[in-house]
């Protein structure tokens, strides 16, 4: 199998027990990257600054640190990071979640297999307060015809569960200078243009589905980003009017709806 890197973005926000959880858990894959690049977007607080000391201290060899003197969002620090990794398989990671041990070496056999691909995502299993409880599992489209179709009115994927080639996100023009959604707006690019994908039916990652997550999804931030994104796959001619009007519709709702109900929703309808 061949090589492979890690890309993290980490802003002040974060946790530093997550990141250690996060980081440890690339370390530890059955198939170990050669290259862990970790993007710092914007100044950090001492406690997560020490935390990636401490790393860098341990493995010289390993971790690559891009450094952001402002904040330039999610979208901008992954651009950044993807042109510094060296090798042309990239696997995502957030800085809060967890993979699974043999997630990079799965995904690695799928491109092995498939070289035609672009993309190989997994499905997740979410998580509140602790990665023993699993709360709900977030499954995808396996096949790249229904990927295709999904992906024209939702994510098709887990973004922090995502490998992808570096030439081909590069030829699609990165990601956007968005606050959110910026990861359905560029594989929703990329599928438009022929980029061929697949998730594996395995949940290879334990994403930390908090309250915080829940505050960021009841945003109308997030609301109208993820609408002006199906928009301009309408404009473009991936998605249809009515794909377009369907989530207009939906994500209005999502927003009214308190918080509670949202997370209902979500886990009755959305959810496994």
């Amino acid at each position: 199998m061949g090589p492979y890197s890690v890309l993290m973005s980490l802003y002040r926000k974060e946790n530093p027990d997550y990141l250690r959880q996060a980081i440890d858990s690339m370390i530890n894959q059955t198939v170990k990257p050669d290259e862990i690049v970790i993007v710092e977007d914007g100044p950090l607080t001492q406690e997560l600054h020490a935390v990636v000391k401490d790393y860098v201290t341990r493995y010289p060899e390993l971790f690559k640190i891009i450094i952001n003197e402002k904040n330039l969002g999610l979208g901008l620090a992954l651009n950044k990071g993807i042109n510094a990794c060296k090798n042309e398989l990239i696997a995502r990671m957030d800085t809060d979640d967890i993979s699974r041990p043999q997630r990079c070496e799965k995904q690695l056999k799928r491109f092995q297999e498939r070289p035609d691909l672009s993309i190989v995502g997994t499905w997740v299993d979410e998580f509140d307060r602790s990665p023993d409880q699993v709360v709900s599992t977030r499954m995808v489209p396996l096949e790249s015809q229904a990927i295709y179709i999904f992906a024209k009115k939702r994510s098709a994927f887990n973004h922090p569960a995502v490998m992808y080639r570096k030439s081909r996100v590069l030829e699609n023009g990165g990601y956007g200078d968005l606050r959110r959604n910026q990861d359905v707006d560029l594989f929703g690019r990329m599928l438009f243009h022929g980029c061929l994908a697949e998730n594996i039916d395995e949940s290879l990652l334990l994403f930390r589905s908090d309250e915080n997550l829940a505050r960021r999804r009841k945003s109308w931030e997030n609301t109208k980003s993820y609408i002006l994104t199906i928009r301009k796959f309408w404009k473009m001619g991936y998605a249809g009017l009515g794909d377009y009007l369907l989530v207009l519709v939906a994500q209005t709702g999502m927003f009214l709806f308190p918080v509670k109900v949202q997370q209902w929703i979500y886990k009755k309808f959305l959810r496994k």
